[in-house]
This record gives structure tokens, C-alpha cells and sequence, in this order.
């Protein structure tokens, strides 16, 4: 196993996988025979661009990651490659970004871009109707999948770049570091079903229902929520979605870290919520991020 396998400096939770530069030397053959339109339009070239990624590796980062996610007492693993070499491009970092999910599970289809995976950016002005792409606004404590019918077992976000940036650090909880759980996973308004749509620019048509908690198989609560996309139905309800984001933003437990261009944070999107802080205005701020999600193979 010749990747470094670390706890992060802010949590024991967060596992950091550094893949160092001779290994990813190794990967440009193989990834170069799989262009981005390969990977797009035929899906098994998928599996052959992670089964490469993880023979480099002796077949232990497919074992290592599905530990990581897994377990709930960790749950992310943050992958750092030494990618300061020019050789290794944005291309690359989509094929990286692919493997990795294809040695847990099958990703979802991304309805906003009509592929596997998304490329977006944050800039300076936007005109968007998604938080996500505001760049002075924090974007709160959520999970993804919320308004759609497939199940997010996982998520991948990748940096792929930035530019005149300063904030936007990552933002990440653990469910069962969170001060509130107990009280707000029991709540019956929490087990109710809520109503959730989602902006013109996710493409789906459809809204779905679901509580914002329940429980896996193993009796411990998780969570489904995000706070654009609920659609109270009464009183009680919204004033719940009012109470579950202030005790989620005000949590003393929550990780804040600069995530490195070049590298992906990797998640069980159960048990662990993500956001981003505000950035500082700057006229030339750019940053382009990939998305991944999808289910576990099992």
C-alpha cells in the first residue's frame, strides 16, 4: 500500500489519503486511453479507469475508502494528490474524481448537467437561484439528494481550481458530534413527512417527500436535509426547519478547513453535513468544483 493513510488535523472522523506523484505517474497511461466523451457516453470505460486507479494502489484504496465511508465513527476521507506538476491537468482530476467513485458504487445521474458528474463555478457575480453558487453568502449544513428519488449513499466534491480566493473554507459535521441530535432526531415533527422541491436550474420536475430524519438498519438516526429545497406545510413545520438550522449552524462541533486545489472530500452523506463558508469579495474570484453521488455497490 503505497498511499498515506492519516487522521486529519481538525477530527480523528476525517481520514486524509495522500497519493504521492510517482504513484499518479503511473495513472496518465491508462487515463489517457479513456478521453472525457468515453467516460460520458460509456459507462463500463468507468470501471476500467477505477480498476487501473486501484492496481496502482495493490487493490487497497477500493478497501480503504469502502472502510472509511462505512464506518459511521468515520465516514470522510479527504484524497490529496500531489498534483503540482502541470503534467497532471483538470482532465485528470475528472478521471481521479471517477475512479474513486466507481471503487465504492455507481453514481447518480446529475440532472443539472445531464452527466455522471457536475462542473460548476463560484465567481464574483452570479444570477443564479441556488445557493450554491453564491459566493458571499456561507452555504449552510446540508446534505445532498434531497429532492430526488434515487438514493445518495456517497458524495465526492473535487477543487478544481480557484483564483483570487480568499474563505470559502469547507464546513462539515458529523451527526453524532452535533449538540442537538437527540432532541431534534425524536422531535415527531422530524419524523413527518416533508415536501421537497428544488430550483429551476437542478432540472427535476418532480417533488419528493420525505422526513428529514430517520434511522439505518442499525437503529441510529440520519438525516436528509438541506434548507433551500424544504416546502413547509404548515406552522409546526416551518417553524422545525427554523429551529434545525440554527442549532446546526451554531454547532461548537462543526470542522471549518481550507481544502487543497487538487483534492476531493469524500463522504457518507448520512451521518456527515457539508457546507461552505463566505468568501472575501475579490472582482476576479473563480473557483470550479466537480460533484459526484451516488449509492454504495452494496
Amino acid at each position: 500500500m503505497s498511499f498515506e493513510l492519516t487522521n486529519h488535523n481538525n477530527s480523528d472522523r476525517v481520514k486524509v489519503i495522500k497519493l504521492n506523484e510517482n504513484d499518479l505517474d503511473k495513472l496518465i497511461f491508462p487515463f489517457k486511453k479513456h478521453s472525457l466523451t468515453s467516460l460520458e457516453y460509456k459507462p463500463f470505460s468507468r470501471f476500467s479507469l477505477a480498476k487501473s486507479l486501484d492496481e496502482v494502489f495493490q487493490n487497497n484504496l477500493s478497501k480503504t475508502l469502502e472502510e472509511i465511508l462505512n464506518n459511521r465513527g468515520t465516514g470522510t476521507a479527504i484524497i490529496e494528490p500531489d498534483i503540482k506538476n502541470k503534467k497532471f491537468d483538470k482532465d485528470f482530476l475528472v478521471k481521479l474524481s471517477t475512479g474513486l467513485a466507481y471503487l465504492v458504487g455507481n453514481p447518480n445521474f446529475d440532472s443539472m448537467t445531464g452527466k455522471y458528474y457536475a462542473r460548476f463555478y463560484v465567481k464574483h457575480q452570479d444570477s443564479s437561484d441556488s445557493y450554491l453558487r453564491k459566493a458571499y453568502n456561507n452555504l449552510d449544513l446540508h446534505t445532498d439528494g434531497t429532492y430526488v428519488k434515487e438514493k445518495t449513499d456517497w458524495l465526492i466534491m473535487t477543487k478544481m481550481e480557484e483564483q483570487n480566493v480568499s474563505g470559502g473554507e469547507s464546513v462539515i459535521l458529523h451527526l453524532d458530534d452535533w449538540e442537538h441530535l437527540e432532541e431534534l432526531s425524536k422531535d415527531p415533527i422530524g419524523q413527518e413527512n416533508f415536501i421537497w422541491g428544488s430550483p429551476k436550474s437542478k432540472n427535476v420536475e418532480y417533488k419528493v417527500e420525505h422526513p428529514v430524519f430517520s434511522k439505518d438498519k442499525f437503529g441510529k438516526p440520519i438525516i436528509s436535509y438541506i434548507d433551500q429545497f424544504p416546502e413547509p406545510k404548515n406552522m409546526k413545520q416551518g417553524l422545525y426547519l427554523q429551529k434545525l438550522s440554527d442549532a446546526l449552524e451554531h454547532s461548537k462541533n462543526k470542522i471549518c478547513f481550507p481544502l487543497p486545489v487538487g483534492s476531493t472530500i469524500f463522504s457518507n452523506n448520512y451521518f456527515w453535513l457539508h457546507g461552505r463558508k463566505a468568501f472575501k469579495e475579490h472582482s476576479g474570484l473563480s473557483r470550479e468544483l466537480l460533484r459526484i453521488r451516488g449509492t454504495f455497490f452494496n
